[in-house]
C-alpha cells in the first residue's frame, strides 16, 4: 500500500475550489482534504457536493474534510458528517478541545472526551472516522498526550493525524510520530522553522528523509501525506513542494529500499 501525495485546501483559502483542484492535479498530487472553514462549510451539502465534483473532474481523490469541530457546548458533530458525506470523505478531521492538556481541568478533559466519544459513535454509524489534530492548544498537544486521548475515547473510529511539532528538532518530530505511527491515518507535511516561518520542504530535508523511513517501518503506513502551507502561501510554490513530497514517498530513496517501489507498497 502506498501512501497518498496531496494537499490540504487551506493551503489556499484565497482560491477557490476550481482553481484549487486544477493546482493540485498539475503538481502531480492525488487527493485533497477539503477544509471546512471556507471552502466545504459544515452543513452546505449543496456546496460540498459541488466541491466533490469538482474534485473527481480532476482525476483527483477526497482524502478527508477537514473540519474545526472542537466538542464546544451544544456543538453539534451532524451538520460536520452531513458535508463529509456530500464530499464524498470518508475521514474526518476534528480537534480536542481548545485547552491544552496541562492546562485543562478535569471537568474540561472530561467534557471534550465525552463530546469526542458521542462524535465518534455517530460517525461510525455513517460509515466515517474521525482523526484528531496533533496540536498544541488542544489535548492531542504532544504524542504521550494524543494516545491518552485515544485511549480514553476507545473507539474504533478515531485515530489521529500527526505533524511536526512546532519547534522541535527532527529528531523528537519522529520519535513522536513512531510513538503514534500505529494509530496515525495521516500526516500534515510542512516544513516550519524555527517556529512559523515557512520553509521549503527540502529546507528540512533530514526530517522528512526520517519520516518517510519511519512511516514505511510502520505496520500501516499513514493513508495520506498532505501538504500543509507552502512558502509565501504561493501558489507558484505547489509544484516544487508536491515534487519533493512525491520525492519522499518513494522508497527508492531509502536506503536498502528494492528499486521501483513507493514508501508502503
Amino acid at each position: 500500500m502506498s501512501i497518498r501525495p496531496g494537499l490540504c485546501s487551506v493551503t489556499f483559502r484565497q482560491l477557490d475550489p476550481a482553481a484549487i483542484a486544477a493546482l493540485a492535479a498539475d503538481a502531480g498530487l492525488e487527493a485533497i482534504e477539503w477544509g471546512g472553514d471556507v471552502h466545504a462549510p459544515a452543513g452546505d451539502t449543496a456546496r460540498a457536493a459541488e466541491v466533490a465534483r469538482i474534485t473527481a473532474d480532476a482525476g483527483l481523490a477526497v482524502a478527508s474534510y477537514g473540519s474545526y469541530f472542537r466538542g464546544d457546548a451544544g456543538e453539534e458533530i451532524a451538520p460536520v458528517l452531513d458535508a463529509a458525506e456530500a464530499l464524498g470523505a470518508d475521514r474526518i478531521r476534528v480537534w480536542a478541545g481548545r485547552i491544552g492538556s496541562a492546562d485543562a481541568t478535569a471537568q474540561e478533559r472530561a467534557a471534550t472526551i465525552d463530546a469526542l466519544a458521542a462524535a465518534a459513535d455517530q460517525a461510525g454509524a455513517r460509515g466515517v472516522s474521525l482523526a484528531l489534530e496533533f496540536h498544541g492548544g488542544t489535548l492531542a498537544d504532544d504524542a504521550e498526550q494524543t494516545l491518552r486521548v485515544l485511549d480514553e475515547v476507545g473507539s474504533p473510529h478515531l485515530s489521529t493525524y500527526w505533524q511536526p511539532t512546532v519547534g522541535a528538532s527532527d529528531d523528537v518530530a519522529v520519535a513522536e510520530y513512531r510513538r503514534l505511527a500505529d494509530r496515525v491515518s495521516a500526516v500534515h507535511v510542512f516544513s516550519w522553522w524555527p517556529a512559523a516561518e515557512r520553509l521549503t520542504l527540502t529546507a528540512r530535508d533530514g526530517l522528512w528523509r526520517a519520516f518517510a523511513a519511519a512511516a514505511l517501518a510502520a505496520p500501516v503506513p499513514p493513508r495520506d501525506a498532505l501538504l500543509e502551507f507552502v512558502p509565501g502561501d504561493e501558489p507558484s510554490a505547489l509544484a516544487a513542494e508536491a515534487a519533493a513530497l512525491r520525492t519522499y514517498l518513494d522508497r527508492r530513496g531509502l536506503p536498502g529500499a528494492p528499486a521501483g517501489t513507493m514508501l508502503g507498497a
